[in-house]
């Protein structure tokens, strides 16, 4: 077999290494534009009225979104209620039961599908089923379609993190007359806990910052809400209405709320990764 010469094959692995570099840069400078400019812009929208007060009327100043705050909390922990536990259930039997059975190969490409779909499908979709025959609006068919959201990101991320443990520790627990389901639940989950949280992270990360799905399901409201069974503030809506309108205050309280959603997510994983970290050191 006749090699190529060892300067070209350093060549090529110097440009690719380059390109790749190159291109991480490019990433992270447009992550820190996008960073600084909502923290600049944002910042000033912050105050103690933004998170107690209502919404101000078209064109009058002042006001907050401690509506749009509390309904979006409330539909993210509903639709993390909904979406996770399925999906991690999902995950396990996909990685642990199912293996490359039919049934798992189906489920396999109907959550790659539905990975991929358009959030306004999934929002359209719960529209028919939900909203539709009941006749309004309400916050728990905003929860249930970020649920749908959250689905396949936490079936993958969860058989992906499952399928990283050695089996030598399912084989060992097998061998000590430890019954299947103890073995996943106690000792493939405690190697796999990282991962799976990452997971989680993840699909709340997808989900945070969605408008689409909410638009045709929860809607938006300028009042305190009474129940999860009507239209419910939140503040991707709130985002969306505010930066398309034209007055400046209302501008202003966009940026308030995407800082807002941007320091949620951010200090939702720098908290569990502190938590995580201080377990494994015990």
């Amino acid at each position: 077999m006749r090699r190529r010469p060892a300067t070209f094959r350093k060549f090529l692995n110097t440009f690719v290494v380059g390109v790749s570099g190159f291109s991480a840069l490019v990433g992270l400078f447009f992550l820190g534009w996008i960073l600084l400019e909502v923290v600049l812009k944002g910042a000033s929208a912050l105050s103690i009225g933004f998170f107690t007060k209502l919404p101000a009327p078209p064109g009058v100043p002042g006001g907050g979104l401690a509506n749009a705050i509390v309904g979006t909390i409330l539909m993210t922990a509903l639709a993390v209620l909904i979406g996770v536990p399925l999906g991690i259930l999902g995950g396990v039997y996909l990685s642990e039961f199912g293996e490359d059975s039919k049934i798992a190969s189906t489920i396999r490409f109907a959550s790659n599908v539905l990975m991929g779909t358009p959030s306004i499908i999934v929002g359209v979709f719960i529209y028919a089923i939900m909203v539709y025959p009941i006749g309004h609006f309400s916050g728990y068919a905003g929860a249930v379609s970020l649920a749908v959201i959250m689905l396949p990101v936490v079936v993958r991320t969860t058989e992906d993190m499952l399928r990283m443990v050695p089996n030598a520790l399912r084989e060992s627990a097998l061998a000590l007359g430890a019954p299947r389901w103890k073995v996943t639940f106690q000792v493939v989950f405690r190697g796999a806990k990282s991962g799976l949280l990452t997971g989680v992270l993840l699909a709340i990360a997808r989900v945070s910052g969605e408008t689409a799905p909410l638009l045709f399901t929860a809607l938006n409201s300028p009042f305190w809400m009474k129940s999860l069974f009507g239209p419910t503030a939140n503040l991707t809506v709130t985002i969306f209405n505010y930066a398309m309108s034209p007055y400046k205050d209302w501008q202003r309280q966009a940026w308030g709320a995407s800082l807002l959603i941007m320091a949620g997510v951010l200090s939702v994983t720098i908290i569990s990764r502190l938590y995580l970290r201080g377990r494994n050191k015990r």
